[in-house]
């Protein structure tokens, strides 16, 4: 079957237009409620704080209650937050109204299981072939119920602190943190200051139209001047729903996805708590794989997207993987990708180890490397193309076994994806620029 809505991180598009608006939300609710919760049950539905999700949450939350599902609203909180607290409430299943780190005018909504999973695509297959069917109404002594989870930041923020060592500070550390005006904006700056660190809030005043924008972990220009501004020893900087985080040390550098899973490798390995593989993406830096290679540490690459780096790790038995964008999954503490608790491991790893966040992060060179969009008339497949294919068989050859080359089809638009890196940073943007002609020539508008 051929998926219509679900992407690869549930259903996104911009509002107002299809499928993102109220009557679809009412029917998804009820179709859902078929699948998910047939006799009945729970649903816990949590949201960022877009403009458009007060609107959302009451379409969803009237298609479960017609239904008979129970509901219970956490108000704004990350994407992991819901993954984390459905498992624990004993909910059937959980909601994210969230369009992670898109622009205010886009919203989504995207599921976990009863285990904090994201769905299997049988399941969401079988939601889509319920949405055609009208909205079902039981009768008033059927109805579900609508209630407050009124603990569920609480909950959250214990759990988060669970995951680095008992007794663990943060005491002597001033620490900036963007939330991007998103979901995270109270839990991030409120579980840093509750273990004891000097906090430096920015992005933490959401209005519902300034989610993401200038700020977060999309944007850290403004994290970087302002943990060189204020003298702090570290930053992060959360995406609009909290499920990727980047980092700034304290020279005001960035420490990207790559680099805080080889900060977390290298400390697994030293505790031999390391399991399995790691595992990155296509699209994952050349240096972390050579610098895991030195510690001896096997490295995969999945397709790009969180839910494939899972699936990778689950088939092959690892524990930690992630994407350069900072999505980065320790199934050693949860089951999904989660910033905070990201961020949480590694400013233990510095606590422990009495090491800055720019020393921890020096064992993994970066390569240059360059990233082009080529738009095409229609979506195709590069690699079928001879003239493509020659092409970045040239550059290959020219880069050696220091350098790669990754071209791809974008999954949601006409444009044909270039990643080309290597020592030699003008060596990589010339081939890049050469493959994008190759590339133009073949399939460009």
């Amino acid at each position: 079957m051929t998926r219509r809505y679900f992407g690869t991180d549930g259903i996104r598009g911009q509002v107002g237009t299809s499928p993102m608006t109220v009557d679809f939300a009412l029917r998804l609710a009820s179709a859902a409620a078929r699948v998910l919760a047939p006799q009945g049950g729970t649903v816990l539905i949590g949201k960022d704080t877009r403009v458009s999700g007060y609107m959302f949450e009451s379409a969803l939350e009237a298609g479960f209650v017609a239904a008979g599902v129970d509901v219970l609203l956490t108000g704004p909180l990350p994407t992991p937050a819901i993954a984390v607290l459905t498992k624990k409430l004993g909910a059937d299943f959980g909601i994210v109204i969230s369009a992670s780190h898109n622009p205010y005018q886009d919203n989504g909504i995207k599921f976990f299981d009863r285990e904090g999973e994201k769905l299997s695509d049988a399941i969401e297959e079988a939601i889509e072939a319920e949405l055609d069917a009208p909205p079902v109404t039981r009768d008033s002594r059927a109805l579900g119920q609508a209630k407050t989870a009124s603990a569920a930041r609480a909950d959250y923020m214990s759990f988060c602190k669970s995951t680095i060592p008992a007794g663990m500070g943060l005491e002597d550390f001033k620490i900036v943190v963007d939330a991007s005006h998103g979901a995270a904006y109270k839990v991030a700056p409120r579980l840093m200051s509750d273990l004891g660190a000097d906090v430096v809030p920015v992005g933490c005043s959401p209005n519902g139209r300034n989610i993401n924008d200038g700020c977060g972990s999309t944007r850290p220009d403004l994290l970087k001047l302002t943990v060189t501004g204020v003298r702090a020893h570290v930053g992060f900087a959360l995406d609009g729903d909290g499920d990727r985080v980047v980092m700034v040390d304290e020279r005001g550098n960035l420490v990207d996805g790559d680099q805080l899973v080889y900060i977390l490798a290298r400390d697994r390995c030293e505790s031999r708590s390391l399991r399995g593989p790691v595992v990155g993406t296509v699209m994952s830096n050349l240096g972390l794989e050579l610098a895991l290679r030195d510690l001896s540490v096997d490295f995969l690459r999945a397709k790009v997207g969180d839910r494939n780096v899972l699936a990778m790790l689950k088939s092959h038995g690892g524990i930690l993987g992630g994407e350069t964008s900072g999505h980065v999954i320790c199934l050693d503490c949860t089951t999904t990708g989660d910033g905070l608790i990201t961020a949480l491991q590694v400013l233990s790893v510095m606590r422990r180890t009495g090491k800055a966040l720019s020393e921890l992060a020096a064992g993994m060179e970066q390569f240059p490397q360059v990233l082009l969009n080529v738009k095409v008339r229609e979506p195709v497949d590069p690699t079928r193309d001879a003239a493509v294919c020659d092409a970045v068989g040239q550059a290959e050859a020219e880069l050696g076994r220091r350098g790669r080359v990754v071209l791809r089809a974008s999954g949601t638009e006409p444009v044909i994806r270039i990643m080309v890196e290597g020592e030699d940073r003008q060596q990589v943007t010339a081939l890049a620029g050469r493959l994008a002609d190759s590339v133009r020539s073949s399939f460009g508008l």
